[in-house]
């Protein structure tokens, strides 16, 4: 279940017949800092958020006891971050959350990061081929930033599109206005179901095989 307000959003997920998931997300301000340390604010806090709010979804937050309340930061990075910075330099890279940390509104943070293993381990395996005799440690040191510079290359605007599309995403279920709460709960609905399911279906492409 997951339910939209104005500026948050909640969402129960069952995980076993025991044991259930809850979540509950705001836009912060100024005067929500304490919250952090005191947990019995926190649980207030969201309690009175959910207060128009079907039971169901309260139900969960009023069993929760007091010490399992964590509250922590959604982060991202800008997508402008990554068009104009570094993702390799030299013999180094970025990958993971390192590279594109983003909102959890599309569940593709870790898939992203499988998919920057597969692409760096395709593009190192070119650079240590078993067909490229050893030379002096310069050239290997250009093919493996030359391949470094391959991944970066590769994996820059499939990052930056999936980035700006958990924003956007994320920005649209937990708007405040009342404009964007409506298009949002009456057309595009299924306009975010369907960016879910496409970039879900992202194809990184294969590795070789290794006696190739």
């Amino acid at each position: 279940m997951q339910f939209f307000g104005k500026g948050f959003r909640a969402g129960v997920i069952p995980c076993d017949g025991n044991v259930v998931y809850w979540f509950f997300t705001w836009t912060p301000n100024n005067q929500d800092k304490e919250l952090e340390e005191n947990p019995a604010k926190l649980k207030e806090h969201v309690l009175n958020k959910l207060e128009n709010m079907p039971s169901d979804v309260r139900y969960y937050i009023e069993k929760t006891e007091i010490d399992a309340f964590q509250l922590a930061p959604l982060r991202y990075r800008h997508p402008w971050e990554l068009m104009f910075g570094n993702i390799s330099k030299g013999n180094i890279c970025v990958g993971g959350d390192a590279f594109h940390p983003m909102t959890p509104d599309l569940g593709q943070g870790g898939c992203c990061a499988l998919e920057d293993g597969i692409v760096l381990a395709r593009c190192l395996a070119a650079a240590f081929s078993k067909h490229i005799k050893e030379k002096d440690e310069e050239d290997q040191f250009k093919r493996i930033e030359g391949s470094l510079k391959k991944y970066a290359k590769e994996r820059r605007w499939r990052s930056i599109d999936v980035i700006a599309t958990a924003y956007m995403v994320g920005s649209i279920q937990q708007a405040e206005s009342k404009l964007v709460t409506f298009l949002r709960d009456n057309i595009l609905a299924a306009f975010l179901a369907s960016q879910l399911f496409k970039k879900s279906g992202y194809d990184c492409g294969k590795l070789n095989n290794s006696n190739s």
